[in-house]
């Protein structure tokens, strides 16, 4: 089983979504008995919380529920749980970098390092901006999402597929 974990600020916006666009893509593919998923906050602000109403509307929009995803706070253990601990910018990347054990920094990715070549090195936070900033990135993250799971296909599953 490969596990990933995504992971933004206060895991009610970002990392929650791209949860959710990489579970349901996993599912489409017929990959969701070899790959598994998770998100989490580099801060423990929203712990327990459901994702941000404007989130979980706009997945909706696109045949995605994240209604049943909870906050919770990355920790060191999740190192050695997730083979991919997915950052969704530098700054929640160097958040894990602190706590991260040494033997396991490769593990620490930015998601849009798995994108199509869009030019962008992060994935905004929409909490403070309009609809419209979910919907981009959504975008964003099913791009993205695509990316990782080929990466994941072509390292991780040779032989299983």
């Amino acid at each position: 089983m490969v596990n990933v974990l995504f992971v933004c600020l206060g895991n009610i916006c970002r990392s929650p979504s791209a949860e959710g666009m990489f579970r349901a893509l996993v599912e489409r593919e017929g990959l969701d008995d070899h790959i598994s998923t998770d998100s989490a906050g580099t801060g423990a602000y929203h712990t327990g919380n459901p994702p941000d109403g404007r989130a979980q509307a706009a997945a909706r929009n696109r045949g995605v529920e994240i209604g049943d995803l909870r906050a919770r706070q990355a920790r060191r253990e999740d190192f050695g749980e997730f083979q991919y601990v997915i950052a969704m910018d530098r700054s929640n990347r160097d958040d894990l970098l602190a706590i991260c054990p040494a033997d396991h920094e490769d593990r620490v990715h930015l998601f849009m390092d798995f994108a199509s070549g869009t030019g962008q090195a992060e994935v905004p936070d929409p909490y403070y901006g309009g609809d419209g900033g979910f919907e981009t990135v959504l975008d964003m993250l099913e791009d993205a999402s695509r990316g990782l799971l080929a990466h994941i296909r072509a390292t991780d599953l040779t032989g299983d597929r």
